[in-house]
């Protein structure tokens, strides 16, 4: 009784190895634990440290230049407005020469303390982004911040598809994009555009929608819900619809082993690096 005990600890133990070991990591905003969220240094941190995907934001200029950013407005958490500015901060009203003239490097951000400055950073084109795909083999998480409540904020969903499938295949990168959203206007103008391309269905915490059937509606084939709604009968019924399931935004320990017991496929984290490690353990 006792070998077969032991046994039987063994196997699950083997097992949980092997699916932490198959869990692939997604570096939030690039990896904003450590390093200012959405640019080029928390971007090259997040390679460095071995991620498999780059996770990031896209909002759009006035000039129609796709640009990595969370938020439609600059952050004054987060960026400092050139000396003497008295322009706007909303994204879509400012040209990119524009918008280059703040730093979003230069504050710590207060949620994040591990955070190191780095001052003088721009916010990135999504076109420099993808130019760091010689740098190795992961992949790019792109989300259209689009809201239909706002649509000044924006361009029309059809128009924001389109600017952002002309920038994948203009670095070749059909094969290592997944574009996500929870507007789900853009994911279905993009697969109507390029139905190579992933889409990834995005779904607040406390979001009411059945997410498995809501991300097969949407024809993308991951689903990507808050982290707190995922458990072991939820990516049970996702892979059974042939989705693989990729969780929002988890950085604590006991929330990884939460999502390893789960069953996920990836899991999205501030601090990547720290992810990686645990996995590896």
């Amino acid at each position: 009784m006792i070998f077969r005990s032991l046994f039987i600890l063994l196997v699950v133990s083997v097992m949980s190895i092997q699916a932490a070991s198959s869990i692939l990591v997604h570096g939030h905003r690039g990896a904003r634990a450590v390093r200012p969220e959405n640019t080029l240094p928390a971007f090259e941190y997040a390679i460095q440290a071995g991620v498999d995907v780059l996770e990031l934001d896209v909002a759009v200029t006035k000039d129609n230049v796709l640009v990595v950013s969370h938020d439609p407005r600059m952050n004054s958490h987060y960026c400092t407005a050139p000396a003497g500015w008295l322009g706007t901060n909303v994204i879509r009203e400012m040209t990119l020469a524009e918008l280059r003239r703040w730093d979003c490097g230069a504050k710590v951000n207060p949620q994040f303390p591990r955070q190191v400055a780095a001052p003088g950073t721009r916010v990135p084109t999504l076109d420099e982004v993808y130019a760091l795909a010689p740098r190795g083999t992961f992949e790019f998480n792109v989300e259209t911040k689009i809201f239909a409540k706002y649509p000044q904020l924006t361009p029309a969903p059809g128009e924001f598809a389109r600017l952002m499938v002309e920038a994948i295949r203009r670095h070749k990168l059909e094969k290592r994009v997944i574009v996500q959203s929870f507007d789900f206007r853009t994911l279905k103008a993009v697969k109507a555009l390029a139905p190579e391309i992933r889409l990834s269905a995005l779904f607040e915490q406390m979001g009411m929608r059945d997410v498995v059937k809501a991300t097969v509606e949407t024809g993308a084939t991951i689903c990507s819900p808050h982290y707190t709604l995922v458990n072991a009968a939820l990516v049970e019924r996702a892979h059974a619809a042939g989705l693989q399931v990729v969780p929002w935004t988890a950085n604590e320990p006991e929330q990884w082993k939460k999502l390893v017991e789960a069953g996920v496929d990836a899991i999205i984290s501030d601090d990547p690096a720290a992810l990686l490690a645990y996995l590896r353990r």
